[in-house]
Order: structure tokens, then C-alpha cells, then sequence
């Protein structure tokens, strides 16, 4: 596997995105399938394992830290703070809650390190930014958790370039993720060459457009009613057949090359820039031996400018988010 730099570490250039093992599109797997993945992830050179205190309200981090503990020392471990399920109600009913207090930052990379099993984090990201609280103080909170010992780097999730210089000067921050997919191009306004200037690697998520760009969702309604794609203005029927109609050109273009659709959508972010990282998440073997594929998929100029017209920002009906996902994160947009 090819390698890229992340902050102080070198990390496969394809990481694995492990939240679907356990969160968001429906029923999560059988604890004997998410240690398949993430093992057969391991062994085919991924060492870059990407979780949260979120996913499965704990439950994402426990598969993790069951499974990967044995091979600590083969990959960069990552999760993220400042979002996660609260007793709000006092009914024993979880529901998530963006909390970037830095007690509760703390907390939660405790309550982390005991279900990763690890005595430190790699890489902890603040999952979103909580708006009541100034990023200095959040990043403050995370800066002393470096300084215990207790996590070895910085991250920020879903933050725009004002946002992530402002942390980055209350300590430089290693990485910056969110949403980066040839149908979800925000980080190009900003965020990507702010990455690039202040030496942040930018770590994409959903690079495969939530499934869509794999080219296997056909009717939305087959979607899981727990899906969180329901909840997504691009899903909505109506939109996604629009949609949809981007999608025979892209197929073609792919069989063209020689690749599969997911192959396709991997490699242009691995073309874009060498500080891009993108993390693919999949709760299938074959799924995630397609996605590693990409790193041999080489495309020309001419074949990045086809794909460009293809699908883009211009084309694609519906925001990524619904109004109160778009309230939630910190993200420049088209």
C-alpha cells in the first residue's frame, strides 16, 4: 500500500472508515463480521483505523479496541470527542449531543482509552465543533491531553479554514476531516489549500458519496428505515432520481479505464492532492478489497477533467445535509 503523511506518522494511503461496522445505515453487523473487515483491512495494509465515541454510542470504539488491540503496533489509531449519546431525559434512552466542554472532552477520551484498550490515541479529532464553546478553548482541552500523554495528535472534523487556522494556533493541528466526494466538493473552496499551506493532512470520509457513487442504489425506499441517508436531502426520492441520471455516463467512463465505479470515485481524491487521505467504509470483504484497489488505478489529466464535468456541485440536486445537520457543522459551501 502506498503511504501518506498524517502528522507525525505515515499511514496508508486508503484508511478504513470503521463507523459502518456499528452506526448510521441500518442494523450493525455481527461481531464476527466486523472483525473480518477489520482484520482483513489489516492484513491487506491498511494502517489507518478511523472510529468515534459516537458510532454506536461507544459500541464502534468497543469492536475496535476488541479486535485491534493484538496488533496495536501495526496501525494508527484514530476517534474522535465532542459528540456522543447523553442520557438527556434521564430514561436510559441515548440521544447525541455536541458537547466540545473541555471536561467533557476529557471524559470522553477516558472513556475512549478504556474501550480502545490502548493507553494512548494517535490521532483524536473533535467531532464537531460545539458552537457555545470558543475552538480555543476546545482545542486547549485537547492540547492538554497531548501533553498527558494521553493522545498523541490533533484533528478537527467538519470545520472551515477560519475555524481550523484559528485552532492551529493553539496547536498545530494534524489532520482535518470531513465530506470530500466528487458530489460533495465544499472542501474545495477553502479548506483543501488551507491544509496544504499549514501542512494539515485533509482525511476524506464518504469518498464514495454515501454509496452513491458505487453505483448499487437504485430505489432509496430499499434503504433501511434507521438509514441516515432518509434523512438526507440528496436521497430524497425526488432528488436522487435526478441524480441518478449523472451516474450512466460515470459508469461508462469507469468501464472505460478499466476500474470499478468505487475504484473510480477513490482515485480522483488520490490524484487531487498528496496530502489527501481518503477512508472508505464498508461492512462487506469483497467491498473492501474493490475500495484498496484504487490505489492502482492510475488516471490521466484528461481522464480527471472528464469526471470533473461529470459530477460536481453544479450537477447535484440537494445539500449534503438537512437544515439542522447544516447548522451543526462549520463548513464553507457552494
Amino acid at each position: 500500500m502506498q503511504q501518506r503523511s498524517l502528522g507525525p506518522f505515515q499511514v496508508s494511503a486508503i484508511g478504513l472508515g470503521c463507523m459502518n461496522l456499528s452506526h448510521a445505515y441500518g442494523a450493525p453487523v455481527s461481531a464476527e463480521q466486523g472483525e473480518r473487515v477489520l482484520l482483513e483491512a489489516l492484513d491487506a495494509g491498511v494502517t489507518l483505523f478511523d472510529t468515534a465515541t459516537l458510532y454506536g454510542f461507544g459500541a464502534n470504539e468497543t469492536l475496535v479496541g476488541k479486535v485491534m488491540q493484538p496488533h496495536r503496533n501495526r496501525f494508527t489509531l484514530a476517534s474522535k470527542c465532542g459528540m456522543g449519546g447523553v442520557d438527556v431525559a434521564g430514561d436510559g434512552k441515548l440521544v447525541r449531543v455536541i458537547d466540545g466542554r473541555p471536561e467533557t472532552i476529557r471524559q470522553q477520551c477516558e472513556d475512549s482509552l478504556r474501550r480502545l484498550r490502548t493507553d494512548v490515541i494517535d490521532l483524536y479529532y473533535l467531532h464537531r465543533w460545539d458552537k457555545k464553546v470558543p475552538i480555543e478553548d476546545s482545542v486547549g482541552a485537547l492540547a492538554d491531553l497531548v501533553k498527558a500523554g494521553k493522545i498523541r495528535s490533533i484533528g478537527l472534523s467538519e470545520v472551515s479554514a477560519t475555524t481550523l487556522r484559528k485552532a492551529h494556533a493553539v496547536h498545530p493541528i494534524a489532520a482535518l476531516q470531513t465530506e470530500y466526494s466528487l458530489w460533495t466538493r465544499n472542501p474545495e473552496i477553502a479548506v483543501l489549500d488551507a491544509c496544504k499551506e499549514l501542512g494539515v493532512a485533509f482525511v476524506a470520509f464518504s469518498p464514495v458519496g454515501r454509496g452513491f457513487l458505487c453505483g448499487d442504489l437504485a430505489d432509496v425506499d430499499t434503504l433501511d428505515a434507521k438509514d441516515i441517508r432518509r434523512s438526507m436531502p440528496r436521497f430524497a426520492p425526488d432528488h436522487y432520481a435526478a441524480n441518478l441520471a449523472l451516474l450512466p455516463a460515470y459508469r461508462a467512463l469507469a468501464q472505460e479505464l478499466g476500474c470499478s465505479m468505487a475504484q473510480l470515485a477513490i482515485a480522483w481524491l488520490l490524484h487531487k492532492a498528496p496530502h489527501i487521505i481518503p477512508i472508505p467504509g464498508t461492512t462487506r470483504v469483497d467491498h473492501l478489497h474493490d475500495d484498496l484497489g484504487a490505489a492502482d488505478v492510475t488516471l490521466s489529466a484528461d481522464a480527471i477533467a472528464r469526471l470533473e464535468a461529470l459530477i460536481h456541485s453544479g450537477n447535484v440536486v440537494g445539500s449534503r445535509y438537512n437544515p439542522q445537520g447544516n447548522s451543526e457543522v462549520d463548513t464553507e459551501v457552494f
